[in-house]
């Protein structure tokens, strides 16, 4: 059986739609994160993926610091 996420691409790469749950797998793949890390990541600042890439580090750095 193949991993359906393995070959899916988002509508808009530029964005992360959370409603789409093939979505969420494909960015916790590409990004290295979980759903709820994800969830706030988008929470903190927005969907464009840039900016959750950036928050996803600010997180992950901060959580080094502690």
């Amino acid at each position: 059986m193949s991993d359906v996420t393995s070959e899916f691409r988002p509508l808009d790469p530029g964005r992360v739609n959370l409603t789409d749950p093939l979505e969420v797998q494909y960015w916790c793949r590409e990004l290295g994160c979980s759903t709820s890390d994800l969830e706030n990541a988008i929470d903190q600042a927005g969907d464009h993926i840039s900016a959750v890439r950036a928050q996803l580090e600010r997180q992950h750095a901060g959580a080094r610091s502690r």
